[in-house]
């Protein structure tokens, strides 16, 4: 199991992003969320097997919102607690 924290920035908010990578999300065997920053970005953070975490992490960036994002950071993350589904957070 593994996590992987997501920075994207371009038009990124106002363009139904997150509910793209929700609905994205349920394609892949992952857990975790995604939300606006106040900054403009949107973070993502999601946990799983590390295939399918790469397979939905591609799966976003490959997805419609493709025109939408001007710059993708990808984190690893130790030690985050086990999460349940994939949300929409505030």
């Amino acid at each position: 199991m593994i996590t992987r924290q997501a920075f994207y920035e371009g038009r990124v908010q106002g363009v139904g992003f997150r509910w793209t990578v929700k609905n994205v999300a349920r394609g892949f065997d992952v857990t975790g969320w995604v939300r606006n920053l106040a900054d403009g970005r949107v973070e993502l953070f999601a946990q799983g097997d590390p295939d399918e975490v790469a397979a939905f992490l591609e799966a976003v960036a490959e997805s419609d919102l493709k025109s939408h994002i001007k710059k993708a950071e990808v984190h690893p993350v130790a030690g985050h607690p086990a999460m349940r589904g994939f949300d929409i957070s505030d």
